[in-house]
């Protein structure tokens, strides 16, 4: 199965006011595991994910993606008497779309659904510069299980990087440390994924830090070294591992 809406929210259990766990982005596949009345049991196919989804109509048909979002968020556009006029809808970054239609500024998606092509990379571009990406994120709120701009957490602001450039990476902090290597060198450096329990973030440089920090409240940049020595004092935390985006 095909998401093709802006964002689909996957829950911990099948109720409605269930934890939000996780989300899903336009164009991402996932398997119906179980269908439970009102809901979706699924697992993603990008991350292996599983939750909980509220029953839509989704697509089932082939989808090749030729097209990712490269911007925060890009505008949806529909047709009306051979003028594009802007909705109130949004694909996120990372999204991934398929190609229908296109003229000089604008690209086809979905029937009478258009979104301008300098939002766009082609789906086999790869982005090195992680701080280019982490960067999008800065100042957006932070939302447990959120993935996008408008609500993002700490795992899911390290996985977007990987997500986007088409490599594995999982979804949880406690998954992602298990997967990671350690790195040897102490000496932070540009690319450093650091991990307390339950909670993650990368350095920018040597001594900056970006994370989505929950006690305030969204993505913000820090002194590398007085991240470490408040969220010993707050939380009672050390640093449990040390890895390096270039290593995957």
């Amino acid at each position: 199965m095909i998401n093709n809406f802006s964002l689909i929210n996957i829950y911990e259990k099948p109720k409605q006011y269930s934890k939000l766990s996780s989300q899903m982005l336009y164009g991402e596949k996932f398997k119906i595991l179980e269908n439970k009345g009102h809901w979706l049991k699924i697992k993603t196919n990008y991350d292996n994910y599983t939750g909980y989804i509220r029953k839509k109509k989704f697509l089932i048909k082939e989808f090749v993606p030729r097209f990712k979002v490269s911007s925060k968020k890009t505008e949806i556009f529909t047709k009306k008497n051979k003028k594009l006029i802007k909705t109130n809808r949004f694909l996120f970054f990372a999204s991934r779309i398929k190609k229908i239609e296109e003229n000089k500024n604008f690209i086809e998606f979905e029937k009478n659904k258009w979104i301008k092509k300098k939002h766009l990379k082609k789906i086999k571009f790869f982005e090195n510069n992680s701080n280019k990406i982490f960067k999008l994120f800065l100042n957006s709120k932070y939302l447990w299980g959120g993935k996008t701009s408008d609500g993002i957490d700490c795992s899911s602001l390290i996985q977007i990087y990987f997500f986007y450039n088409g490599v594995f990476f999982p979804r949880d902090t406690k998954d992602q440390i298990k997967y990671c290597k350690k790195k040897i060198n102490k000496k932070f450096t540009k690319g450093d994924i650091i991990f307390w329990k339950g909670h993650v973030g990368a350095c920018l440089n040597q001594i900056k830090f970006i994370h989505a920090y929950g006690p305030r409240k969204k993505v913000l940049i820090m002194p590398t070294n007085e991240t470490i020595q408040h969220i010993r004092k707050t939380a009672k935390l050390i640093v449990k591992k040390i890895s390096n985006i270039k290593t995957y």
